[in-house]
């Protein structure tokens, strides 16, 4: 199980939205999508991919982390399993 962690997106940004960049960008679909709880002024998803290795997933955060995308500089970061 690979989880990437977008924040800084758009407040207005639906799930589709968020699916249709990554996919833009060669993120394969993923499996849950939780938006995280904040203060609000960085929202934030944690993306679960069940399949993904986390090697293939730090080729593709390279890709989007500090990109622009509406108006934001988004910070994609891997979160590690530390007890794995």
């Amino acid at each position: 199980m690979s989880r990437l962690l977008l924040t800084n997106i758009d407040p207005g940004t639906s799930d589709e939205e968020i699916q249709a960049f990554l996919e833009k960008y060669g993120f394969p679909p993923f499996d849950n999508l939780e938006h995280e709880d904040g203060d609000g002024t960085h929202p934030a998803v944690l993306l679960t991919y069940g399949n993904l290795d986390p090697a293939v997933l730090g080729k593709l955060q390279q890709r989007i982390d500090h990109m622009y995308w509406k108006k934001r500089q988004l910070s994609a970061s891997i979160l590690h399993d530390r007890f794995a």
